[in-house]
């Protein structure tokens, strides 16, 4: 594409401008001018989304990589527009045959060369894959992180490497050990570094800490990487999380949403495989088009409640985490987790499967302080170091946090995460969550938290004040109420000042346990706060003078 300007010579004797001298100059196009091109060419797209242009130069221009981007907010992209702008190859590790399938079908329909290689093929298919990519002058080509350990595919890649452009690890995180989804066979991509240096690599995932992606950064041996973090923030997903009795709650509450949600796709996502049938069960005497999906269920039941939920036969699905992962459905206007998951990553994650549509959408965590039990039993069933395990264990405790302290849900996932825009915008009320917008039309409400909002209060509360004369020990006086709100607005003032979300520093239980101790039982040394719930050494030493001075104002 070609740019032609006309230059007015400037009399300055005169300061009159005289006319165009017949001369055009020609101003070639930037290299962004030249990415859109090739965009709206092979693709069918107008422009890029936040932050896919800045990721696609650093590639181009052969930088070692590290991009965050949400669910749904075209990492693909990233690594398939790098390679029509340079020939040669893109190597791509994903670890889903269904999702590798799904992505070579949608680029070879756009008329993009590409092909997979995985265990489910025969000789033939993958012998006509490799014969397609030594006859095009560029090509996709995925692979398992199985596939790339064996040394048939590794002898063919040392052959081969001087035409790999780029090396996308899709689903980074999973190599990191302190990642919400790791796997053993992702460690050992390191060798693709080690045998050919100088490709570039670029790693992609929707969920990770700055600790997991320094984590990534060293078991891929990426060389000063240049860091991209987007989208933490869906302003179109509404946060919400509803306290739970027990069971029969906790159906009522599903039933709701679900009315709630008439049109779009409906995901209920629940702690065990017996749970999805036994919900999915339920939900069907009163609902069309349920449906329950886990990896207990043989290969071919999986394809077809894939293919009947991609259709539309089956709009509300109960499904354990095994769904989910490079499942790209625009139009899911609802997400329930039934039980908390293992960490705020796994919870970001599935939550952020709602709403790719950039319509409104709600995410629902129905939580019940039993649910912690069930991911306990995970985490000691589990033969992980001591080290990951308490790393395991202090995770869960930072989700039931989450799930019990009542400050704006948007803000603290952006503050877990460090994600950049949280200290652009300084965001404090979201307004799109049940904290700072109770009174949403995309809050799920049953008949009590209707009363309370319309009596100007908010559902969900942990507890009430003590009337005279009740000995109920679940409520609260009225002066340790007022030592709790002391205990909250301290906790959230000290948690800005180090940049943290508040249920990192300390749970609801602590301060509530704390406010029990008002007046009689206060604790007026560091020693004391052992009895304390939750304060471990680590909490004595970094929060106990600050917890004592707040105390002294009730003794």
């Amino acid at each position: 594409m070609q740019y032609s300007a006309t230059f007015y010579v400037l009399s300055f004797a005169s300061g009159k401008k005289r006319e165009p001298l017949a001369v055009r100059a020609t101003v070639a196009p930037t290299v962004s001018d030249s990415l859109v091109t090739l965009l709206k060419a092979k693709f069918k797209l107008q422009a890029f989304r936040t932050g896919q242009l800045k990721i696609i130069e650093s590639v181009l221009a052969g930088q070692d990589t590290l991009a965050v981007m949400p669910t749904g907010g075209g990492k693909s992209l990233c690594y398939q527009v790098p390679a029509l702008a340079k020939p040669g190859m893109v190597l791509v590790v994903s670890p889903l045959i269904a999702l590798m399938r799904d992505q070579v079908h949608a680029l070879r329909t756009l008329g993009i060369p590409a092909g997979a290689i995985h265990s489910g093929q025969d000789f033939d298919e993958k012998r006509g894959v490799f014969a397609e990519l030594h006859r095009s002058q560029h090509f996709i080509l995925y692979v398992s992180p199985e596939r790339v350990q064996s040394e048939r595919f590794l002898t063919w890649f040392c052959a081969h490497h001087s035409r790999i452009s780029l090396l996308a690890v899709d689903e980074a995180h999973c190599i990191s050990q302190w990642g919400h989804d790791f796997r053993e066979d992702y460690t050992r991509l390191a060798t693709l570094r080690e045998r050919a240096p100088n490709i570039p690599i670029l790693g992609l995932t929707a969920t990770a800490t700055p600790r997991v992606l320094r984590d990534i950064s060293s078991q891929l041996k990426l060389r000063n990487p240049e860091q991209h973090i987007h989208g933490f923030y869906r302003p179109n997903l509404y946060y919400q999380v509803s306290t739970c009795t027990d069971e029969t709650q906790k159906l009522q509450w599903v039933e709701e949403a679900v009315k709630h949600f008439p049109e779009g796709r409906v995901l209920i996502y629940c702690g065990t495989r017996k749970q999805t049938e036994a919900l999915s069960e339920t939900l069907s005497r009163s609902f069309q088009s349920v449906g329950f999906y886990h990896a207990g269920l043989d290969v071919q039941e999986r394809s077809r409640i894939q293919d009947d939920y991609h259709r539309g036969g089956i709009r509300i699905l109960a499904t354990t985490n095994a769904f989910g992962m490079g499942i790209d459905h625009p139009d899911v206007r609802l997400v329930v987790h039934y039980q908390i998951p293992a960490n705020i990553e796994s919870l970001y994650q599935e939550m952020g499967r709602a709403g790719r549509d950039g319509k409104d959408s709600t995410c629902l965590v129905l939580y019940a302080k039993k649910d912690r039990g069930l991911q306990s039993y995970f985490i000691t069933q589990s033969t992980a170091t001591a080290t990951v395990t308490q790393a395991r264990w202090n995770a869960l405790d930072t989700l039931v946090h989450y799930s019990e302290v009542d400050e704006c849900r948007h803000a603290g996932i952006l503050t877990y995460f460090k994600d950049p825009m949280s200290r652009a915008m300084k965001l404090k009320a979201c307004n799109h969550c049940d904290v700072c917008a109770p009174k949403s039309p995309r809050r799920v409400q049953l008949a009590l938290d209707r009363l309370v909002a319309a009596e100007g209060g908010r559902a969900g509360r942990p507890f009430r004040v003590r009337k005279k004369n009740e000995k109920d020990s679940a409520v609260l006086s009225a002066l340790q109420l007022e030592c709790y709100e002391s205990l909250k607005t301290w906790r959230k003032e000290w948690a800005a000042e180090r940049d943290l979300p508040a249920f990192v520093v300390l749970g609801n239980r602590s301060l509530e346990d704390l406010a029990r101790c008002v007046p009689h039982r206060i604790p007026r040394s560091l020693t004391a706060l052992e009895t304390i719930y939750g304060f471990g050494p680590k909490k004595i030493e970094h929060l106990g003078p600050a917890v004592l001075d707040v105390l002294k104002g009730f003794a």
